[in-house]
């Protein structure tokens, strides 16, 4: 299998000895010997011959994917900064445009799915900029590169096979499935697995197509967030103050809204955001000196879409600006 110090000087080649030249030659039989494998296990899955050919034609070991896959940046980013960057006035600005220009599809959803339309909106936001830009790697060839490579072999060979049933059942062709360099796919930015268990043909034309269609887009990213245990009429949390000398005590600490407000949490809207009884949790991402919130069981529900704090607490502050 190709080393890190393969691909860091494999733009170089055309100016090495030929000995590079033959060691990329069978890099190259490496990779098409993997092909072969990964057809033959997909024909014994069911996956058409004529489906493969298109899926695999012209692909090849794509050197940007692999370099961004080495060398993803290590640092760690306060939650303050990292609201700054992802929850900015022009996406704001943008998403309002776009809840108001899809509002009867948002209410479609919202009706059919119980989840809503700022949460919806908040994903849609942060994953697409609202459908302005979902990736430009041919998946195939993006997951065939990872599966290939061999860091996490199984994990994007699962995810290889799962986007070649995708193509199989003919939701989209091989040329315009196209994603990030980790294969996330569309304006939901959902892997091949994710696509196969919640990606929907709201639309109703017989293609669950989350690249083009809103309708698809967005009933996939409720239909996601349902099935994740989202609670219908709830909302997501909301922004508190914490009584002097009191921590947060995370996600796993939960309490009746009743409960945290007789011990001196307010929110800072001055409302509450659910029923007094309703089982809240506090948590404050910079620490004690930083910015609190009160988190519902549906803040559970977006964390399942991406397991990470911050991202949820993006979203949810995204989704109940763009439909104020």
């Amino acid at each position: 299998m190709p080393t890190r110090r393969f691909f860091s000087t494999a733009l170089l080649a055309a100016s090495l000895a030929p000995a590079a030249g033959e060691a990329f030659a069978d890099d190259t039989a490496s990779f098409a010997a993997f092909v072969k494998a990964v057809k033959a296990d997909a024909r014994k899955q069911g996956i058409s011959q004529i489906t493969l050919d298109k899926a695999f034609a012209g692909v090849m070991p794509n050197q940007k994917v692999l370099e961004r896959d080495r060398h993803q940046p290590e640092f760690t980013m306060t939650w303050s900064r990292y609201r700054d960057i992802v929850v900015t006035d022009k996406r704001l600005v943008d998403g309002r445009a776009a809840v108001a220009a899809n509002r009867m599809l948002f209410q479609q959803v919202q009706q059919r799915y119980g989840v809503s339309t700022g949460a919806v909106a908040g994903i849609w936001g942060i994953e697409s900029n609202f459908g302005g830009g979902s990736g430009s790697f041919r998946v195939v060839e993006a997951l065939a590169t990872l599966a290939w490579e061999g860091r996490r072999a199984s994990f994007f060979r699962g995810e290889l096979m799962a986007a070649l049933k995708i193509l199989d059942h003919g939701d989209i062709a091989p040329a315009a499935m196209l994603g990030s360099y980790a294969g996330a796919m569309g304006q939901p930015q959902f892997m091949p697995t994710s696509y196969l268990r919640y990606a929907v043909d709201f639309e109703g034309h017989g293609r669950r197509d989350i690249w083009h269609s809103k309708p698809d887009v967005l009933g996939s990213i409720a239909n996601y967030l349902a099935e994740s245990g989202w609670k219908p009429g709830q909302g997501w949390g909301q922004q508190v103050t914490l009584p002097a000398g009191m921590d947060a005590q995370g996600r796993d600490v939960r309490k009746p809204i009743a409960d945290w407000a007789k011990a001196g949490v307010r929110p800072v809207s001055g409302t509450w955001v659910g029923a007094a009884d309703t089982p809240s949790a506090l948590i404050a991402p910079d620490g004690a000196d930083g910015e609190a919130f009160m988190v519902l069981a549906n803040f559970n529900a977006i964390r399942r879409y991406n397991p990470s704090d911050y991202y949820a607490l993006a979203v949810g502050l995204i989704g109940d600006q763009v439909v104020a």
